[in-house]
C-alpha cells in the first residue's frame, strides 16, 4: 500500500518556523515527508534537515520523497522523544527549528493491517512503531477492567468508559478480541441508544484512547517539549500541530510555563524563585485551517498549530 499523507496547515507551519536557508531543522514526525519536503526546499546547500519517524513505512516513503535533496537531509528511524541522543549522534548542539505533526497519518488509518481504524476490519495493532512490544491486542485483552476504564475515560474523554470496559472484559472471557470490527461492535453495543446521538461513530473515542495508550503518545509529548526547547538556538522556533484537546492542552500549558515559569506568589513585589523565561509563545490562540484547506483536507478540521520561540 502506497504511503500517502497530506500535510495539514502547510503554509502556516512553514511560515511559523521562520526558516533560515543555512539553518538546521528537525521534523520529528516526518510521515511521508510532506512537511519535510517543504522545509528542505527552503534550505540552501549549507542548510540541513533531520527527518525523524518511528514508523518503518513512513521512513521508506520519506526517503523517496526527499531523495532529491541529497545530503541536505538526514532520515532517521527513531522516536522524537530521543531528540537529545539523535542530535548528539549527529554532532549537532542546537537547531533553528523543530516541527511535530502529532497523531495518526492518513496512511496508517487507511491500511486495515495497521489496525488503527474502526472503519476497516483488521488485526488489533495500532503500533506506530511495529517493533514495539505492546499492541492494541495486548491492551484490550490483557489490561484489568479498571485500567481499561481509566484509559478510555481519560484518553478518549468517553462518558461511557465504565460500561465499555465492562463489556470488553465480559467478551474476552470466552474468546480473545482480535479484530477491529469485533472491538467496534462490542463498544457500539455497550453504549446506550441516547449516548449515540450526534457524536459520530460510537467507537471513535475508545479507539483513540487505546491508540494513545499503545504508543504512549501523551507521555512522550509531555516529556519531549522541554527537551526540544532546550535544543533551540536563540530565536529558533518549536512548532507543534495537535489533533485533539489532550495534546493541545499539554502543548499550550508547556509553552506558557516556559514563557512565564515564575512560581512566586502573585503579591511578591519581585521574583525570588529564580526561574527564567525560555522564550515566548507566538500568538495567544492556536492557528487553525482556513476554509479552502478544510474543503480539500477534512483531516485539518481538528488541527491546532502552536509555536514557541526561544529567547
Amino acid at each position: 500500500m502506497t504511503f500517502s499523507h497530506i500535510p495539514v496547515l502547510p503554509e502556516e507551519t512553514i511560515g511559523s518556523l521562520n526558516i533560515v536557508p543555512d539553518g538546521i531543522y528537525v521534523d520529528g514526525t516526518a510521515g511521508g515527508g510532506g512537511h519535510s519536503s517543504l522545509i528542505a526546499a527552503r534550505l540552501s546547500d549549507k542548510g540541513r534537515l533531520i527527518a525523524i519517524d518511528q514508523d518503518e513505512e513512513a521512513i521508506r516513503a520519506a526517503g523517496e520523497k526527499l531523495k532529491g535533496f541529497g545530503d541536505r537531509v538526514s532520515i532517521i528511524r527513531d522516536n522524537y522523544s530521543n531528540i537529545d541522543s539523535i542530535l548528539d549522534g549527529l554532532a549537532i548542539d542546537k537547531v533553528n527549528g523543530i516541527l511535530l505533526d502529532l497523531g495518526v497519518s492518513s496512511h496508517q488509518l487507511d491500511d486495515p493491517e495497521r489496525g488503527f481504524s474502526y472503519m476497516n476490519d483488521g488485526p488489533l495493532d495500532m503500533r506506530m512503531d511495529r517493533s514495539a512490544s505492546v499492541s492494541a491486542y495486548d491492551v484490550v485483552n490483557g489490561y484489568p477492567e479498571e485500567e481499561l476504564s481509566r484509559i478510555i475515560k481519560e484518553y478518549g474523554e468517553e462518558r461511557y468508559a465504565r460500561q465499555i470496559a465492562r463489556a470488553i472484559a465480559r467478551e474476552r472471557e470466552s474468546e480473545d478480541i482480535k479484530s477491529t470490527v469485533r472491538l467496534r461492535e462490542i463498544i457500539e453495543r455497550a453504549i446506550p441508544g441516547k449516548g449515540k446521538a450526534g457524536r459520530g461513530n460510537p467507537a471513535m473515542r475508545s479507539f483513540q484512547a487505546i491508540r494513545i495508550e499503545v504508543n504512549r503518545e501523551l507521555d512522550v509529548l509531555g516529556a519531549s517539549l522541554d527537551l526540544m526547547t532546550d535544543r533551540l538556538l536563540s530565536g529558533g522556533r518549536l512548532a507543534v500541530i495537535s489533533f485533539h484537546s489532550l495534546e493541545d492542552r499539554i502543548v499550550k500549558e508547556t509553552f506558557r510555563k516556559n514563557e512565564n515559569p515564575c512560581i512566586c506568589p502573585p503579591d511578591f513585589p519581585v521574583c525570588v524563585c529564580g526561574r527564567k523565561s525560555k522564550g515566548r509563545c507566538i500568538g495567544r490562540k492556536a492557528i487553525t485551517a482556513g476554509e479552502k484547506e478544510l474543503e480539500e483536507n477534512p483531516r485539518a478540521h481538528s488541527a491546532r498549530l502552536r509555536v514557541f520561540e526561544k529567547a
